[in-house]
C-alpha cells in the first residue's frame, strides 16, 4: 500500500492552503456508523451521478464502480474541467492501482492532504477509505471557494445559510445535522431564492418526512438538483450525518449562486447609493450655509461702510453702541458658521477621497477661499467703521467744546459793543468847554486803548469760527452770520472811533483843561479791567484734556496765575489810591466834581466788583480743575484694569496657540484617545469665555470713558478679539483632522500601528513643526517608508516600516523617480504651494495601501442585476434595491438609447460614470 501522507507533502505547492484539516481528520481505525455510512454512499453517489451524467455515465456503487481508476478520473476531469494524465486500460490489478495513483495524485496537486488513503484501499473495495476519499474531492471542488465574510468554507456555508433562512419560522440553522431534520431549513432555502415552487406557509414542523420529500423533489424537479438522501433516512437517524448534510447543502448553494452575485451587486449598489445620498446631503448643507453666511456678510458691509455724519456726539455714542452689540451679540455665531462651514467643507472631501468620488466643488463664489475673502473684507469694513466712530467722536466732542467756546467769547464780545456806536456817533464835544473837550478826548483815547485790548478776542472768534468750518461743523452757517456781524460791527467801530478821534483833536486847541489824576486813573483802570475781564473770562474758559499730564498743565497754569493776584490786587489798590487822591484835592479846594470821570466809565465800584467776581471764581476754577484731575485719574485706573486682563488674556491665547500646535503634532495614544482629549481640551477653552467677556466689559468703560491710548498694554480689543476667533477655530480644526482621520482609517482599513508610523515619519521630518512638509523633507518621508527615489524601487531603511506594507509596496510596482514623484506631487499639492499637510500625506498613503469601490466595480454590479444587458429597466432595480435607493437611481439614470435598447431601459454605465467621475473610467 503507497501511503499519500507523506508524498502529498512533497507535492503539494509551497504557500497552497491545507484546506478545512478537521474536516481530514477521518477517523481510519473505527468503523462508520451503519446510519451515517448509509447517508453518505446516497448522497456521495448522487453527487457524482449529478457530475458524471454530463460525461454520459453513472455509478451504482460507490466502492466498486471507481475500483479500476477510470471513472475517478472521469469524475474529476469533469467537475476541475481539466484533463489527467491518459489512464491505462489493461484489467490487471497493477493497472487499476496506476490509475487510482493519477487521480490521487491530481488530488493531492491541488493541495489537499489524503490520509492515509492509498490507491490499494480504493482497488480493493474498501469502503471507508473510497467515501473518505469522495469527501476530500467534494470539500476541494465543492464547498472549498464557499466563504461569506472570510470565514472558512464550512463557517461560511453555515453563516450562508444562516442569513437566508433568518426570516422564516420554526427555523434556526445552527449546524448541519440536528438542525435539517425536520426539513423546514431545505423549503426555506429554495423559498427565499424561488418563492414560486414553496408554499411554505402551508408546511408544518410536526410532518417531516413530508416536509424533506417536498424540499428535495422540488430541488429536483426545478433546480436540477438530484436526489441525495431519503427523508425517512434523515428523520430515522437521531442525528444525520454531517457530510451528507453539508454535501446536499453546497448544491443547493452553488444552484443559487447566480441569485448570490445578484445580491452582493445589490449590496454594493445599495452601499455606494448610500454614500452618494449621504454626500449630496452634506453639498447641499455646505451650500445653504455658504449661502446664508455670503448673505449676511453681503448685508452687513455696507452697514459698516456706512459714514454718514451725525450732529452730536450722543448720536454718535448710539452708533458705537450699535456696533458694540454687533461685535459681542450678532458676530460671533457668524464666527462659528465660518467654523464649521469650514470643517463640514474638509470633513465631505475627505469623505468623498475615500468614497473615490470626485473632490466637490461648491458653486461658483461659494468656495471656502470666497468666504474667507468676503469674511476679509468684513473684518476690514469693521476696522475701518470702528475708527471712523472713534475719530468722529472726537470730531463733534472738539466742535461741540469750541462752539461753545465761540458763543461764550462772541457773547461776552457783543455785551462790551453795545451801546460803542452810539456813543461814538454822539456829538456832545460841540457843546462843550476846552477843559470838557480835552476830557473827552482823553476819554476817547481811553476807549481806542481799550477797542485794541477787544482786538485779540475778535481775532479768537475769527480763528474759532474758521476752525469750525474747517472740522465741518454742522451749524456753521449760524456761526458764520455771527462771526461775519461781529467783523462787520468791529469794523465800524474802528472807523467811528477814527472819525470821532479827528473830531475831537479838531477842537482840542480851543480846550485845554483836563484834569490829570482822573486821566492818570482812567489810564491804569482801563488795562488794569480789561486784565480782569480776561481773567474772568479764562476762569470760565472750558478745557478738554484726555490724561493726567495735560490737567496737570492746565493746573499749574492757574497755580501761576493765582501767584500774580497779590501784585493784581496792589495795582487795584494804587488804581483805588488815585480816586481817593482826586476826592481829597477836590475837597482841599472846594472843586465840585461832577458825577463820573470824564475820561473812563470804569468806576471804583466797578472796579471792586469785578475784582470780587473774579477772587470768587477762583475757587470755582479750582474745584472745576480737581473734578477733572479726579476723572483723569479714574480714566488711568480703567487703563490700568483693561491693561492687567489684556496682558492676561493675550498671554493666555498664545500660551494655548503654542499648546495646540504642540498637541497636533505629538498626537500620543489612539486616535480616540486623542478626539476625546482634544475635545476635553476644547471644553477648558470655552471655559475661558467669562474671562473675554470681562475683558469686553473694561473695554466698555474704556470706550464711554473717551479713553482713545494705553500705555500700560501693547495689546488692543480688535487684536485680542481675532486671537481668541483663531485659538477657537484652530482647536476646531484639529479636532476636525483627528476626525477625517478616523473617517480615513475606518473606511480604508488602516491600522492604528501605520498610522502611528505615518505621524512618527511625518513628525520626523516636519523639523519647523508647521504641520507641513516641503517637497524634500516629503521626499525624505516617502524614502524613509521604504521607497528608494533614485533608483525606482523599494528598500529597507532605518525606520520601522510593517512588512504586510512593504509587501504591498512591492507587490504594486511602485517607483519614486523624478517623473513619479511629480505625479505624486500633484496628487498631494494639487495648487502648487510647494508644501504637504498630515491630511494629504495619509490620504495618498491610504489610497496607495487600500481597495475602494470602483465605477468598474459599480458597473459589474448593475450588470449582474441586468442579467449581464447593457442595459437595466425600473422593474429589475425595484425588485433588487431597497425602495428608495431604488427610486433615486431611476430619477437619475438617463434612458438607453443603445442599438438593443428596450422600452423603459436605463442607462446604468453613465449613471456610474457620474458618480465617479470620467477619470475613474
Amino acid at each position: 500500500m503507497v501511503d499519500y501522507h507523506a508524498a502529498n507533502n512533497q507535492s503539494s505547492t509551497e504557500g497552497v492552503q491545507i484546506y478545512m484539516e478537521q474536516e481530514n481528520d477521518w477517523d481510519r481505525d473505527l468503523l462508520l456508523d451503519p446510519a451515517w455510512e448509509k447517508q453518505q454512499r446516497k448522497t456521495f453517489t448522487a453527487w457524482c451521478n449529478s457530475h458524471l451524467r454530463k460525461s454520459g455515465t453513472q455509478i451504482e456503487s460507490i466502492e466498486e464502480d471507481f475500483r479500476d481508476g477510470l471513472k475517478l478520473m472521469l469524475l474529476l476531469e469533469t467537475i476541475s474541467g481539466e484533463r489527467l494524465a491518459k489512464p491505462e486500460r489493461g484489467k490487471m490489478r497493477v493497472h487499476k492501482i496506476n490509475n487510482v495513483n493519477k487521480a490521487l495524485d491530481f488530488i493531492a496537486g491541488k493541495g489537499v492532504k489524503l490520509v492515509s488513503i492509498g490507491a490499494e484501499e480504493i482497488v480493493d473495495g474498501n469502503a471507508k477509505m473510497t467515501l473518505g476519499m469522495i469527501w476530500t474531492i467534494i470539500l476541494r471542488f465543492a464547498i472549498q471557494d464557499i466563504s461569506v465574510e472570510e470565514t472558512s468554507a464550512k463557517e461560511g456555508l453555515l453563516l450562508w445559510c444562516q442569513r437566508k433562512t433568518a426570516p422564516y419560522k420554526n427555523v434556526n440553522v445552527q449546524n448541519f445535522h440536528i438542525s435539517w431534520k425536520d426539513g423546514l431549513a431545505f423549503n426555506a432555502l429554495i423559498h427565499r431564492h424561488r418563492p414560486d415552487l414553496i408554499d411554505y406557509d402551508s408546511l408544518r414542523k410536526d410532518d417531516p418526512v413530508t416536509n424533506l420529500n417536498n424540499a428535495f423533489e422540488v430541488a429536483e424537479k426545478h433546480l436540477d438538483i438530484p436526489k441525495m438522501l431519503d427523508a425517512e433516512d434523515i428523520v430515522n437517524t437521531a442525528r444525520p450525518d454531517e457530510k451528507a448534510i453539508m454535501t446536499y447543502v453546497s448544491s443547493f448553494y452553488h444552484a443559487f449562486s447566480g441569485a448570490q452575485k445578484a445580491e452582493t451587486a445589490a449590496n454594493r449598489i445599495c452601499k455606494v447609493l448610500a454614500v452618494n445620498q449621504e454626500n449630496e446631503q452634506m453639498m447641499e448643507d455646505y451650500e445653504k450655509l455658504a449661502s446664508e453666511l455670503l448673505e449676511w456678510i453681503r448685508r452687513t458691509i455696507p452697514w459698516l461702510e456706512n459714514r454718514t455724519q451725525e450732529k452730536t456726539v450722543t448720536d454718535m455714542q448710539a452708533k458705537q453702541e450699535d456696533f458694540r452689540d454687533y461685535r459681542c451679540v450678532h458676530k460671533p455665531p457668524k464666527v462659528q458658521e465660518k467654523c464649521q462651514l469650514e470643517i463640514s467643507f474638509n470633513t465631505l472631501q475627505t469623505k468623498l477621497r475615500l468614497s473615490n468620488r470626485p473632490a466637490f466643488m461648491p458653486s461658483e463664489g461659494r468656495m471656502v477661499s470666497d468666504i474667507n475673502g468676503a469674511w476679509y473684507t468684513l473684518e476690514g469694513a469693521e476696522k475701518g467703521y470702528e475708527e471712523w466712530i472713534l475719530s468722529e467722536i472726537r470730531r463733534l466732542e472738539r466742535l461741540e467744546h469750541l462752539a461753545e467756546k465761540f458763543h461764550q467769547k462772541s457773547k461776552i464780545h457783543e455785551s462790551w459793543t453795545d451801546g460803542k456806536e452810539a456813543m461814538l456817533t454822539q456829538k456832545d464835544y460841540e457843546t462843550c468847554t476846552l477843559s470838557e473837550v480835552k476830557a473827552l478826548l482823553r476819554k476817547h483815547e481811553a476807549f481806542e486803548s481799550d477797542l485794541a485790548a477787544h482786538q485779540d478776542r475778535v481775532e479768537q472768534i475769527a480763528a474759532i469760527a474758521q476752525e469750525l468750518n474747517e472740522l465741518d461743523y454742522y451749524d456753521s452757517a449760524s456761526v458764520n452770520a455771527r462771526c461775519q456781524k461781529i467783523c462787520d460791527q468791529w469794523d465800524s467801530l474802528g472807523a467811528l472811533t477814527q472819525n470821532r478821534k479827528e473830531s475831537l483833536e479838531r477842537t482840542e486847541k480851543q480846550l485845554e483843561s483836563i484834569d490829570e489824576l482822573y486821566l492818570e486813573y482812567a489810564k491804569r483802570a482801563a488795562p488794569f479791567n480789561n486784565w480782569m475781564e480776561g481773567a474772568m473770562e479764562d476762569l470760565q474758559d472750558m478745557f478738554i484734556v484726555h490724561n493726567i499730564e495735560e490737567i496737570q498743565g492746565l493746573i499749574t497754569a492757574h497755580e501761576q496765575f493765582k501767584s500774580t493776584l497779590a501784585e493784581a490786587n496792589k495795582e487795584r489798590e494804587a488804581i483805588q489810591a488815585i480816586q481817593a487822591e482826586v476826592q481829597k484835592i477836590a475837597q482841599s479846594n472846594g472843586i465840585k466834581l461832577s458825577a463820573a470821570n470824564p475820561y473812563t466809565t470804569i468806576t471804583p465800584q466797578s472796579i471792586d466788583s469785578k475784582w470780587e467776581k473774579a477772587m470768587g471764581m477762583v475757587p470755582l476754577r479750582d474745584t472745576a480743575l480737581q473734578e477733572e484731575l479726579n476723572k483723569q485719574n479714574n480714566n488711568d485706573s480703567l487703563r490700568a484694569k483693561f491693561a492687567t486682563q489684556a496682558n492676561t488674556v493675550g498671554a493666555y491665547i498664545q500660551a494655548k496657540m503654542e499648546e495646540i500646535g504642540r498637541i497636533s503634532i505629538e498626537m500620543n495614544g489612539t486616535l480616540e484617545d486623542q478626539l476625546t482629549n482634544l475635545r476635553d481640551y476644547q471644553t477648558s477653552i470655552m471655559s475661558y469665555m467669562p474671562e473675554i467677556n470681562t475683558l469686553e466689559g473694561s473695554h466698555q468703560l474704556i470706550q464711554e470713558a473717551l479713553i482713545f491710548d494705553n500705555q500700560y498694554t501693547s495689546y488692543t480689543m480688535e487684536h485680542l478679539r481675532v486671537g481668541w476667533e483663531q485659538l477657537l477655530t484652530t482647536i476646531a480644526r484639529t479636532i476636525n483632522e483627528v476626525e477625517n482621520q478616523i473617517l480615513t482609517r475606518d473606511a480604508k482599513g488602516i491600522s492604528q500601528e501605520q498610522l502611528y508610523e505615518y505621524r512618527a515619519s511625518f513628525n520626523h521630518f516636519d523639523k519647523d513643526h508647521s504641520g507641513a512638509l516641503m517637497a524634500e523633507e516629503f521626499k525624505a518621508c516617502l524614502i524613509s517608508l521604504g521607497y528608494d527615489v533614485e533608483n525606482n524601487k523599494q528598500k529597507r531603511s532605518g525606520l520601522m516600516v510593517s512588512e504586510d506594507f512593504r509587501a504591498l509596496l512591492i507587490s504594486t510596482g511602485y517607483s519614486l523617480g523624478d517623473s513619479e514623484f511629480a505625479r505624486i506631487m500633484s496628487i498631494v499639492d494639487p495648487n502648487n504651494s510647494g508644501a504637504v499637510t498630515f491630511q494629504a500625506f495619509i490620504d495618498f498613503m491610504s489610497r496607495e495601501t487600500t481597495d475602494t469601490d470602483t465605477a468598474d466595480q459599480v458597473i459589474a454590479s448593475f450588470k449582474i442585476l441586468a442579467a449581464d444587458k447593457t442595459f437595466i429597466t425600473a422593474e429589475e432595480l425595484r425588485r433588487e434595491l431597497p425602495p428608495d435607493q431604488a427610486e433615486y437611481c431611476i430619477a437619475r439614470m438617463a434612458p438607453y438609447t443603445g442599438p438593443d435598447a428596450a422600452p423603459g431601459a436605463l442607462d446604468y454605465m453613465s449613471f456610474s460614470t457620474a458618480l465617479y467621475g470620467e477619470s475613474d473610467l
